[in-house]
């Protein structure tokens, strides 16, 4: 069968259907399926040994896969793997680095390979440098970077041809916090310009990268979603936080008297803070799922002074929804 031709304006720049690998007895890919839009960025996440690297590994044609099938830009990896590369800049968790190479001699030698030659290979060259920030860096032999810049000229690398999807595994792996913010800054600057889907057990960076994640549990998956609508789905009650000024002794007994309320929780209770100056005090209020209590709170807070200074929904955290659908607690929760 003749592969579709390749267009960024398609809805869907990977596909994965009924994806399984195995090695002897051991299935680290079981019947998986997702789909990346053009232009988005998606999430790997799971735990170690979930499945995630082999994933990636497939989809960049580095391992074939038992059976299903993995496309990229049209291309089905399995069939047409040449087309299928062409479209993909892959950054690995550990990035192929020739140590006594000057930054530009690193990136002509990789251009090359990606078929850039003569002047189209030193305008490419010279758009990654600047546009991963390398160019102060020039000049320097790679091993006498920075692994915050090695991670940049890794990210370069991936670029350099200007590809239509990025796969990025652990992009931040290894940094320290500066680095790390600035990393992920590099990395959302191409949403749009690139189909991203980015591997990482890093939780608050799927947050701030990530329009949809993908969820994997011992080589299956458990959801493909956005993070609000995964939380709407696993939560069993609705929770609210309420911030108070003026509150009464009672409050507590004055909240849980609304219809549909279940449950309070001072915020010190809930891990949400502390509480605030001048007698100001927080509270979660948790409720029946579907029921909306936020206009009965309101009202009593202005009906009887209260000085409502806050009251808003409670989402359920990304590293929550990955707990559950989990059960692991290996989860890394901090940035």
């Amino acid at each position: 069968m003749k592969p579709e031709e390749t267009n960024r304006g398609s809805s869907s720049m990977i596909e994965v259907q009924d994806l399984t690998k195995r090695y002897g007895r051991v299935v680290a890919n079981d019947s998986i399926s997702f789909s990346v839009r053009n232009g988005e960025i998606v999430g790997l996440l799971g735990p170690n040994g979930a499945g995630k690297t082999t994933v990636m590994r497939i989809l960049t044609g580095c391992l074939p896969a038992t059976s299903g099938t993995a496309s990229i830009g049209g291309y089905d990896i399995s069939t047409h793997a040449t087309e299928a590369k062409r479209q993909i800049g892959y950054l690995p968790e550990f990035v192929p680095l020739y140590p006594d190479m000057t930054v530009p001699e690193y990136l002509n030698f990789l251009g090359a390979l990606r078929e850039l030659r003569g002047r189209a290979l030193r305008a490419a060259r010279e758009g990654v440098i600047e546009r991963c920030g390398l160019g102060e860096m020039r000049r320097r032999l790679v091993k006498n970077l920075s692994k915050g810049y090695q991670q940049r000229l890794g990210l370069a690398q991936a670029l350099i041809h200007n590809p239509a999807v990025l796969i990025l595994d652990e992009p931040t792996g290894g940094l320290d916090p500066r680095q790390t913010h600035e990393m992920r800054q590099l990395i959302s600057k191409l949403a749009g310009q690139h189909t991203i889907l980015l591997s990482t057990h890093i939780l608050p960076e799927a947050t701030a990268l990530c329009q949809r994640v993908v969820i994997m549990h011992k080589g299956r998956i458990a959801a493909v979603d956005e993070q609000e609508r995964l939380a709407a789905r696993l939560r069993k009650s609705e929770k609210l936080t309420v911030r108070l000024r003026h509150p009464p002794s009672d409050i507590v007994e004055e909240l849980k008297a609304i219809p549909g309320v279940i449950g309070i929780y001072s915020d010190l209770e809930w891990g949400q803070g502390r509480p605030g100056g001048s007698g100001e005090r927080r509270w979660i209020v948790e409720c029946e799922l579907g029921k909306d209590v936020t206009e009965e709170i309101a009202r009593r807070a202005v009906q009887r002074a209260w000085g409502l200074a806050e009251l808003t929904p409670l989402s359920m955290s990304l590293e929550e929804v990955f707990l559950n659908l989990t059960g692991s607690d290996t989860a890394e929760a901090s940035s």
